[in-house]
């Protein structure tokens, strides 16, 4: 483009007449559009922004507009670059308020400078001592988190209501001794209540002067020997010059989920070696398989209230179907003589049974129940729940909320008016404790094995400190920032010209019979969330693989990479939608289809004592698969496989939405790696292809060069393959990995440069030209797209091009004459689906539908359209059809 162009461009850009179409090279200063969806003024907003490489050089010299160029306070994190390529920066986190307004500009240039910031600064005080204490001074509030027995979240709170200093009447809340979180476990001896510790405290990347995130690392103890100590994970994040927090809380379970006796050996699928494996069969029709061990009796967050006077609760429900509730009701009502108040949110499947309830083909379940409970006495029977509760005395209120209140039910809300204790759970105590034993001793996935031991749930809360008379929906707003949360982004054209994910086109109209195949599977997918449902603490962002005979079957545990295909729909059309089902999705993989327990020491060099080094390293505790996912299956943790972790949308979470657990969970996959467990079995065909594609995207986030090591070694190893399979960097077996290749080595290739890399990936190309790889008919031929469109990019060979193009017009879509809408049934949606595609049936067996149909989940489409669509379209909108 060129200066005059671009400069006409920007001029058109600022005026709001257009929006700006992509990034080009920086001249003085230039401006990104920023839109704000489901804006609310005062929002803290955090929206990841990609550049183009060579674009930004340095954070200082960005800043955030109003649309009317006002510049605001902002908070610009450095996240990665581009090196080994190049030093500039890649990804950036803003931050900022939100005002009125939903439409900023982000201006960025070497003449740029962002003001300093004037007035409330945050304070954080972080003594690392064995026990020491972090204190975090926002202006109205000061927290205070105590290391080591005494504590486990927020230990004390001061809500400077009058604006004069702290004082000792100012404190607010505090924490029940070593309860302020907990994990209560209930087995055959009974109930075994838990007592945290406080192991250590940091602040996280992104902490400043308007926004700080402090990380809490702990401990969960238990009276009985029999139950082992769970860690958990809090982060606190405090906003300058704001009385509300956003909390982030990790438990993990570290139970015995079943009464099976312990295996003496290994199973074939996830073997560490030839010894001493276990036969399946002998271990199927065992009744203890499906008897619960250790449940979860409650979850959550406590905190005991300093509030004087009468005290008045209020909250809200919805009334009506709970697909479709009607507006929000407000239940205010002044406490007498009542000791207890509860707001409880079921529905009709808690642990997410195979075989359980769920909605026919025509008719939505029912048994969702929101209710308000007064000493056991029914005050509210309704549907929904928004998921809060304000507590208010004659001076003042805290109100607390927990994010997806209804669709992670059971969940819970209770103050107990003696203490004033506020319990903000998880896992509701009032409903039956979580079991996770098996549903059958039948084999799943190849394998009679329970693998809950380990996984992980992270819930959402937001509490908020205020005067008496502080209107409540002052107080509402407060909450909605994280219970109904505004997203931020850039125009599509600015993801896509970045590059940071290589070729991909913003949605089409122009190519729309491409563009709808990803649009119908989508609201597809999101409908059956919606319908089954898919709902439930432990299941919430998953959901399952085929659809047959009218039910659906196998949760997919994120193959492959779905989550990832979600976010970058997001990036390609600014939908909001995209990005909340995205972010669903990403939490529960990273945490319930994942090992993260036990892990064994981690030193950190907080001590002085070189001891505690050794014996860290001495300390060989920790199970060989942390950092390993589950196979797709009837259950979450049923299933193993040695190839059944994805991190790209861990990463992009990380990008895009600044949440540091997709990261840290990224993090245990690269050491899982590095590890190498199964031998040289964990180097061949996918488990290969897929490691590749997970380093490159962990080492760009991180730069780490024990990573980088790992990396290279694999690929050089793929790129020797390659030799002694006549050009093809993937085995015949496994035909649908293309995209694993096409993903992994592209990103190498476009981090390093290397030509090696850059002449295997066309080789590859011209190979599956001339090779269709057939082995799982239409989803390893399809997948060949994307493989062929890189070739493509690299070498300009046009016939790879015509390849793709001719392999893609199975995807063309027509259009759906079917509004969707909320009385619209699963059936009806079904059979309108089957009458707009054009996927071919199989040839090897034409009286079933294919598991590639439209109507199926995510998990082939991952290898037919989600990877193939978007780079098929850049090409056709930049050079029209081939001919």
């Amino acid at each position: 483009m060129s200066t005059s162009a671009r400069t006409l461009l920007l001029a058109v850009s600022v005026l709001g007449l257009l929006p700006l179409l992509g990034p080009a090279t920086a001249t003085a200063s230039d401006q990104i559009p920023l839109t704000v969806d489901h804006a609310q003024p005062g929002a803290p907003i955090t929206v990841g922004i990609p550049f183009p490489k060579g674009e930004l050089q340095s954070p200082e010299h960005v800043r955030v507009l109003t649309s009317d160029g006002t510049p605001i306070p902002s908070q610009i994190t450095p996240v990665t670059t581009w090196a080994p390529a190049d030093s500039s920066l890649k990804w950036v986190w803003v931050f900022f308020f939100a005002t009125d307004d939903d439409s900023y500009r982000l201006e960025y240039g070497p003449d740029v400078q962002r003001a300093p910031i004037t007035g409330e600064h945050l304070r954080v005080k972080n003594n690392q001592r064995p026990y020491g204490h972090t204190e975090i001074a926002t202006g109205p509030l000061r927290l205070r988190i105590e290391k080591g027995t005494g504590g486990s979240f927020l230990d004390e709170v001061w809500f400077d209501a009058e604006d004069d200093g702290f004082e000792s009447d100012d404190r607010i809340a505090a924490e029940p001794d070593g309860r302020g979180s907990y994990l209560d476990l209930l087995d055959a001896a009974g109930l075994d209540s838990s007592r945290a510790t406080v192991t250590q405290t940091y602040k996280e990347k992104g902490s400043g002067p308007l926004h700080a995130i402090l990380r809490i690392e702990g401990q969960y103890h238990y009276s009985r020997d029999n139950n082992n100590s769970a860690p958990f994970v809090t982060r606190i994040h405090a906003y300058a010059g704001k009385p509300y927090l956003r909390v982030l809380h990790t438990m993990t379970y570290t139970g015995d989920p079943d009464q099976h006796p312990p295996l003496d050996g290994q199973h074939a699928q996830i073997a560490t070696s030839a010894e001493n494996i276990v036969n399946e069969d002998s271990l199927e029709g065992d009744p203890r398989w499906t008897q619960p061990n250790d449940r979860i009796a409650a979850a959550g967050l406590s905190l005991d209230y300093d509030l004087s006077g009468p005290l008045t609760v209020r909250t809200s429900y919805r009334r009506g179907n709970w697909w479709a509730p009607g507006q929000p009701q407000v239940y205010e009502r002044p406490v007498s003589a009542e000791n207890e108040w509860s707001l409880i949110q079921t529905g009709p499947d808690s642990a997410s049974m195979p075989n359980g309830p769920s909605s026919s083909p025509t008719e939505r379940i029912g048994r969702f129940s929101a209710r308000i409970l007064a000493d056991s006495t029914k005050q509210v029977d309704a549907t929904r729940t928004a998921g809060w509760m304000d507590v208010v005395g004659d001076q003042r209120g805290v109100g607390v909320g927990i994010r997806h209140f209804t669709e992670a039910y059971p969940k819970e809300i209770s103050l107990s008016i003696d203490s004033q204790r506020v319990d903000a759970e998880l896992w509701s105590g009032s409903a039956p404790p979580m079991s996770f034993a098996r549903w059958s001793s039948e084999e799943d996935g190849g394998m009679v094995d329970n693998f809950a031991q380990g996984l992980t749930k992270t819930t959402e809360y937001v509490y908020r400190f205020h005067d008496a008379d502080t209107d409540l929906a002052d107080v509402r707003r407060s909450l909605n920032y994280v219970l109904a949360p505004a997203v931020a982004h850039a125009p599509p054209s600015w993801y896509a010209e970045s590059r940071v994910y290589g070729r991909m086109a913003p949605r089409s109209t122009e190519y729309a019979s491409f563009e709808r195949g990803m649009d119908y599977k989508f609201r597809w997918w999101r409908f059956n969330q919606q319908w089954e449902p898919w709902y439930g603490a432990f299941t919430y962002g998953d959901g399952k693989n085929y659809y047959f005979g009218d039910n659906w079957y196998e949760y997919a545990n994120n193959e492959p990479a779905e989550d990832f295909m979600l976010w970058r729909q997001f990036m390609r059309t600014g939908e909001r939608r995209y990005a909340l089902t995205g972010e669903a999705m990403s939490r529960h993989t990273m945490d319930v289809d994942n090992t993260h327990w036990p892990t064994g020491p981690d030193y950190r060099g907080d001590t002085n004592s070189a001891l505690d080094w050794w014996r860290a390293k001495a300390d060989s505790t920790g199970s060989p698969y942390v950092g390993m996912g589950r196979r797709h299956g009837n259950q979450h943790w049923t299933a193993m496989l040695s190839a059944h972790v994805w991190v790209a949308g861990w990463l992009a979470s990380y990008y895009l939405d600044g949440y540091h657990r997709g990261l840290a969970v990224a993090k245990k996959t690269g050491d899982y790696y590095r590890r190498r467990i199964f031998g040289e079995h964990g180097l061949t065909g996918r488990r290969l292809y897929l490691s590749v594609w997970n380093l490159v995207e962990l080492y760009d986030a991180t730069k780490d060069p024990q990573i980088r090591e790992e990396l290279d070694a694999r690929v050089d190893r793929m790129l020797r393959l390659q030799h002694e399979q006549g050009g093809s960097l993937i085995m015949d077996r496994y035909g649908y990995a293309q995209v694993y290749a096409a993903q992994g080595l592209g990103k190498y290739h476009q981090l390093t440069g290397d030509p090696a890399v850059r002449d295997a990936l066309v080789r590859h190309a011209r190979w599956v030209r001339d090779n269709p790889p057939l082995n799982h008919e239409m989803e390893s031929y399809l997948a060949s797209i994307s493989t062929l469109l890189k070739g493509y990019q690299l070498s300009g060979d046009r016939s790879l091009y015509r390849t793709a193009h001719d392999r893609a017009q199975a995807l063309r879509t027509d259009s759906l004459s079917l509004a969707i809408t909320d009385t619209t049934t699963q059936d009806a949606f079904f059979n309108a689906l089957n009458g707009v595609s054009h996927l071919p049936r199989s040839r090897e067996h034409p009286d079933r539908r294919p598991i590639w149909s439209l109507t199926n989940g995510l998990r082939i489409f991952g290898w037919t359209h989600a990877y193939n669509v978007p780079p098929l379209i850049h090409w056709l909108e930049r050079e029209g059809p081939p001919k």
